[in-house]
């Protein structure tokens, strides 16, 4: 597999965002879903609807997004379309719960190291392309959570989350966390789930990675850590795998962050960068490529 392009700039604003992506020269056809966190109630992390308008509008996009598998204001979709109202997302946009209502839409993954199916927002099958917009930052049972992970558990349903979390045992989200899968099952059942959202959309989909307010925690966190390192930049790349690879390299080379070893610590207690290796094992992405720096 030839290398791939992953473009990289210090600049964090929200017109960077758009910079970013046209520098991946891609025109995503038809129906775009643009694949945002919508922030847990309570987070200060998450990045804001103001933030992301530029990006949402430049490709007529429809703000997606799941219910979790967690209790929480996202949980239900009543609850979970109450918070993007309160957040802003349905202020500034088209906003689709993808599993607002069943049933799931099935992928099939027959070449998954543990997952043999991913359970999807059944509107997901109404688009045509798809804009993965990532926070890149901690996560309290990933390591870290970035492009792979918002195509796996981000695109994943209720029941979809439950399977990957329990590593395909448990299809109950009250459930699965009592047979949760081992830290590498886990993260080999979200590179699986992520490869099924990449191949449903391939050739039709792009990716931007935010890193900033980089807390230990996730947005799907009410109670989270403050940021520990200082912001990075904005980096874009079609390789979600390249992507995910391109940013923990840039943590590793914050050696003079007094924030990183921390940062670090979660992402290696829970074996976090398994997951880009298992994806890259599945092939549908590479950890070879070349940092292409934008001023």
């Amino acid at each position: 597999m030839a290398k791939s392009k992953v473009y990289f700039t210090k600049k964090l604003f929200p017109e960077t965002v758009v910079e970013m992506y046209k520098r991946l020269d891609v025109d995503l056809p038809g129906k775009v879903a643009v694949k945002v966190h919508s922030g847990e109630e309570g987070n200060q992390n998450y990045l804001r609807p103001e933030f992301m308008k530029p990006m949402v509008e430049y490709v007529h996009g429809t703000v997606v997004e799941t219910n979790t598998a967690y209790g929480g204001a996202r949980s239900t979709s009543e609850g979970h379309l109450k918070l993007l109202k309160n957040h802003g997302w349905s202020e500034y946009f088209d906003v689709d719960l993808l599993d607002e209502t069943g049933p799931d839409a099935v992928l099939e993954i027959p070449d998954g190291k543990v997952l043999k199916k991913d359970l999807v927002g059944k509107d997901l099958l109404n688009y045509d392309s798809m804009l993965v917009l990532a926070h890149f930052k901690g996560h309290p049972m990933g390591g870290y959570g970035g492009a792979l992970k918002q195509l796996s558990i981000g695109c994943a349903s209720s029941t979809g989350k439950a399977l990957i979390h329990s590593g395909g045992r448990d299809l109950n989200p009250g459930s699965c966390w009592k047979h949760h899968a081992s830290k590498e099952g886990f993260t080999e059942a979200m590179a699986d789930a992520a490869m099924a959202v990449y191949r449903h959309f391939e050739g039709k989909i792009a990716f931007v990675s935010m890193m900033c307010n980089l807390s230990v925690d996730c947005d799907c966190c009410s109670d989270a850590e403050d940021p520990c390192m200082k912001d990075i930049g904005t980096l874009s790349s079609l390789d979600p795998v390249a992507l995910d690879k391109a940013c923990m390299d840039l943590i590793d080379a914050a050696t003079d962050d007094p924030g990183q070893k921390h940062f670090l610590k979660r992402v290696e207690s829970r074996h976090g960068r398994h997951t880009i290796e298992a994806a890259a094992a599945l092939g549908y992405g590479t950890t070879d490529y070349e940092l292409i720096c934008v001023d």
